[in-house]
């Protein structure tokens, strides 16, 4: 066996020594398993199998990872697994023969003291490990058993796998580790493949009917001169060409509705933003946010938006309206229930608006009803607190909220009828915000108001860096029609819709703990 103890001395922890022993033979048998550059495939897995009948004997060209072998001298089978799923290989002695692939010479072409001078392809199949990447040539047939299968006549090894599979019964199962090593999740999880599938459509799904509805899709930048359009904590970072502080933005939303007022008319955009807040089951420090602006629109007109984009996905992607998440059933059939934010802090709190109008009195109320008080408190924050404590665990059925503080809704506009009210709206489900709706502020003057009390109370919290975008004032000044704004939490409705109670269970990389120098994580 070949020496291969200086490379595996070089090797991290968790690589296998014996597949690294094989490396090196094969190496020195002339056949590098990572040289070739591409491999024609002209058929995937699932159209092999779902077309037998116009295959049945003709050749194919497959390729994908090997995730099992069962060898029976001289015959054996496989199955390789791509990404449309798996197909059954049947190779025998006599079908692969000397053939390693282009390029690889035959046993009579190498030395005599290289360790592959008797090993036949046959022989080179019977050593490849599960997870082997490999490509295939040969043709369709059925087994006795009746099992589609491709008998195969040529392979080539395009990639040797280094490290051990989780066991084939118990899977990774390890949660940490399955969202540290997601690459493995996604080799040995079928059901983790197609829930991430689910979730590309469910975004492909929200831009066809967007676009169906004339909205165009834009860019803007995430680094912020100010940290705009929320109440969140900001990452920070710095230009380091400009020697200027910048922040990820925390929200797509002022830099749409400049586009509202150059005559963009109805915009959107489904990409990341960044809050450096707490890591739970419905959060994660970037996650991905659709916002769009709808011109001459207002937020009755984005609520039927809403529920008719939000079902169009539910019965494209997934065939149902129906759902159930834990213990809950969920309908996404419109319309939706409405509840006033003041209806539901007084049915669910027992709190009325009209005793917490003040700092002091949503203070002194929150320690009535037992809440800890965020560190810095701002009238919006503890409100906030009280409404997440009391009233959004019992928002299970879908539910849009209606008419919020204007203290809570630095963006929307004021209700004549009750300017201490905005119109605006959340739309709950399963006891967790999923979007948040305005009918747009234009009013420069008043929006310039707003921002600055906002601001002071921020700074008096701790909040140094807030700051009021003098900039996007200036857009207003110029004009903006009156629009209707939305903001969607993608992840959250993919949770819904996937039935996944953890954020981290859609997101392909969700922020973890950095590991300790030496900490191991189960498998």
């Amino acid at each position: 066996m070949a020496d291969n103890s200086e490379n595996a001395d070089a090797m991290p922890e968790g690589v296998d020594e014996v597949k690294l022993e094989k490396l090196a033979a094969l190496r020195a048998g002339g056949l590098e398993p990572y040289g070739e550059v591409r491999f024609e495939r002209d058929h995937m897995a699932a159209g092999i199998t779902g077309n037998f009948d116009s295959l049945e004997g003709k050749s194919v060209s497959v390729a994908g990872r090997l995730m099992t072998k069962r060898v029976m001298g001289k015959a054996g089978f496989a199955d390789l697994h791509d990404k449309t799923g798996r197909i059954q290989l049947y190779f025998t002695r006599d079908d692969v023969g000397y053939e390693w692939g282009e390029g690889v010479p035959r046993p009579d072409d190498v030395a005599e003291d290289m360790p592959c001078r008797e090993m036949t392809a046959y022989q080179l199949f019977k050593k490849l490990d599960l997870g082997d990447i490999i490509g295939v040539k040969g043709e369709v047939f059925k087994t006795k058993t009746g099992e589609i299968s491709i008998r195969v006549r040529k392979f080539t090894l395009l990639s040797k796998i280094l490290r051990t599979l989780p066991e084939k019964f118990h899977g990774l199962t390890d949660i940490e580790a399955r969202y540290r090593r997601r690459y493995v999740d996604l080799i040995v999880n079928e059901d983790v493949r197609d829930r991430f599938e689910k979730v590309n459509r469910i975004r492909s799904e929200i831009r066809g009917f967007l676009d169906s509805r004339d909205f165009l899709e834009v860019e803007t930048p995430m680094l912020h001169e100010v940290a705009e359009g929320g109440t969140a904590e900001p990452f920070r970072t710095h230009f380091n060409a400009l020697d200027q502080d910048m922040y990820m933005r925390i929200a797509i939303e002022l830099h749409l509705k400049r586009l509202i007022v150059g005559g963009l008319e109805r915009v959107f955009e489904m990409s990341r933003v960044f809050r450096n807040e707490g890591v739970d089951t419905s959060h994660n420090p970037e996650f991905t946010m659709l916002e769009l602006y709808w011109a001459y629109a207002d937020y009755t007109d984005v609520m039927k938006l809403t529920e008719e984009m939000i079902a169009h996905v539910a019965e494209s992607v997934f065939g149902t309206y129906d759902f159930g998440f834990g213990e809950h059933k969920l309908s996404f059939a419109p319309p939706f229930a409405r509840i006033t934010f003041a209806d539901a802090m007084r049915k669910y709190a027992s709190v009325e608006m009209s005793e917490v109008a003040t700092l002091d009195q949503v203070v002194s109320k929150a320690k009535v009803l037992e809440i800890e008080l965020p560190k810095k408190r701002t009238y919006e924050k503890v409100l906030d607190e009280i409404f997440k404590e009391f009233v959004e665990p019992n928002l299970i059925s879908p539910t849009f909220v209606l008419d919020y503080p204007v203290e809570l809704t630095l963006l929307a506009k004021r209700r004549p009828d009750n300017p201490r009210m905005v119109y605006r709206f959340e739309l709950f489900a399963a006891g967790f915000e999923v979007a948040n709706s305005f009918s747009e502020a234009n009013d420069p003057i008043d929006q310039r108001k707003r921002m600055e009390e906002q601001v002071a109370q921020a700074r008096a919290a701790g909040d140094d860096f807030r700051a009021v975008d003098e900039d996007f004032l200036a857009a207003l000044e110029y004009a903006m029609p009156p629009n209707g704004g939305l903001g969607v939490g993608i992840d959250r409705l993919s949770m819904l819709l996937t039935g996944q109670t953890s954020i981290r269970e859609v997101l392909l990389f969700p922020q973890l703990r950095r590991k300790k120098p030496g900490e191991k994580e189960g498998e």
